[in-house]
C-alpha cells in the first residue's frame, strides 16, 4: 500500500546554502509553524548553483541539529548521494537521525548529481552504470540492516559479513525516497522506493516519467500505485498578478538567463494560479509537493503556499477522491 495513503502533503526543500545555522533553523521552525508536513536538505558539499566558493553546510550533520530543534515536521534528505558513503554508514546515519527526530526521518537516496566537490577535493565520480548499481545495492543493504539482526550481502560494489546495526531506527519502516528520473533511478525506485521524487518539467514530460516508472514496476512485479509520487518545484507568488510579475522580473534580473534554476520554476502568479499549475500533476498521481526555497528566502511565497495553495489543492484532490467513491 502507498505510504501516507492518498493524503496531500506540502513541504519545503530548504537546502543548506546558508551563511549560518540560525538562518536555516529559522526557515525550518517557521515552516513547521506554518503547518508544512516536510522540510528537507540535500547532500552536496559543493553545489554548482552556489558557485565554486559558495556557502554550504554539511547535510546529515545539519539535519540532526534541525531535527532536534523541531517537533512535528517530517525530516528529509533530497537526496543522499550513495557513491559518497558505504551503505552501512548510510544505515547508521539514518538510524541515528531517526532517533534524534523522534521517528520523523524520510531518507532520500540518489545516484549522485553534479557536484563541484569531485574536482575541488580530487574525488573520483563513478560512471553512471556503476552508480545505478550502487543505488540498488545501497537500498537493499540499508533495509536489511534496519530490520534484520544480522546482514550478509554479496554485491558488485559492497560486501557485508554478519553485519549488525543497533539500535534499530524508531520507525518500523523508514520511508525510502528515491530521487531522479534517469533509467537507473527509476529501476531502483520500482524495486525499493516508498516515495519517488523528481522535478516535474511539463505535465507531458511528467506523464512520460510516470509511464517509464510504471514499466519498471511491471518488470519488478510491483504495483506502481504503491509508490507515492513527489515533485519538487519552485514558485514566485503574490496576492495579485501585477505584483507577482514584478517579483518575477526581479528574479529574472538576479539570475543569469542560462541558469538551470529557471527550469525548476513551475508557477509565477497568484496562489490561485499556482493551484492551477499544480493540478495537472495531482491528476497524474503526485501527492507530495515540495517547494524549493533557496536563500534569500522568499517568505511571501513560503507563506502563501502554506496558507492558500495547500488547503485549496487538498480540497481539490480530496473532493475528487470523494466523488470517485
Amino acid at each position: 500500500m502507498r505510504i501516507h495513503g492518498e493524503a496531500v502533503r506540502f513541504g519545503v526543500h530548504s537546502g543548506q546554502q546558508y551563511e549560518s545555522f540560525g538562518a536555516c533553523l529559522e526557515l525550518w521552525q517557521r515552516a513547521e509553524a506554518l503547518g508544512y508536513d516536510w522540510v528537507s536538505l540535500f547532500d552536496h558539499l559543493r553545489p554548482p548553483l552556489g558557485g565554486p566558493g559558495g556557502p554550504c553546510l554539511e547535510g546529515p550533520t545539519l539535519l540532526a541539529a534541525l531535527a532536534a530543534r523541531t517537533r512535528r515536521v517530517r525530516c528529509g534528505l533530497l537526496v543522499l548521494a550513495v557513491p559518497n558513503r558505504h551503505p552501512a554508514s548510510v544505515a547508521a546515519i539514518a538510524a541515528t537521525l531517526d532517533h534524534v527526530s523522534g521517528g520523523r526521518l524520510e531518507l532520500g537516496l540518489g545516484s549522485g548529481g553534479p557536484d563541484l566537490m569531485y574536482d575541488q577535493f580530487g574525488l573520483e565520480r563513478p560512471a553512471p552504470a556503476d552508480r545505478a548499481v550502487m543505488l540498488d545495492e545501497t537500498c537493499r543493504v540499508v533495509r536489511s540492516l534496519w530490520t534484520r539482526e544480522s546482514t550478509d550481502f554479496r554485491g558488485r560494489h559492497y560486501t557485508l559479513d554478519g553485519a549488525h546495526l543497533a539500535p534499530k531506527p524508531l520507525q518500523p519502516h523508514i520511508p525510502l525516497v528515491l530521487g531522479g528520473a534517469g533509467s537507473g533511478v527509476l529501476r531502483a525506485a520500482a524495486r525499493h522506493a516508498d516515495i519517488w521524487n523528481t522535478l516535474p518539467g511539463t505535465p507531458e514530460a511528467y506523464r512520460r516519467m510516470c509511464a517509464a516508472l510504471g514499466e519498471h514496476c511491471d518488470e519488478a512485479g510491483r504495483d506502481a500505485a504503491d509508490i507515492r509520487q513527489s515533485i519538487t518545484f519552485r514558485a514566485v507568488l503574490a496576492e495579485d498578478e501585477k505584483e507577482a510579475m514584478r517579483r518575477r522580473e526581479a528574479l529574472l534580473g538576479h539570475l543569469p538567463p542560462d541558469s538551470p534554476l529557471l527550469d525548476e520554476y513551475l508557477s509565477f502568479g497568484t496562489p490561485e494560479s499556482c493551484v492551477a499549475d499544480l493540478a495537472p500533476y495531482a491528476a497524474l498521481g503526485a501527492r507530495d509537493f515540495i517547494l524549493g526555497a533557496r536563500p534569500p528566502v522568499d517568505w511571501t511565497t513560503v507563506e502563501l503556499v502554506a496558507t492558500r495553495v495547500t488547503p485549496a489543492l487538498r480540497q481539490m484532490v480530496e473532493g475528487s477522491s470523494g466523488s470517485d467513491r
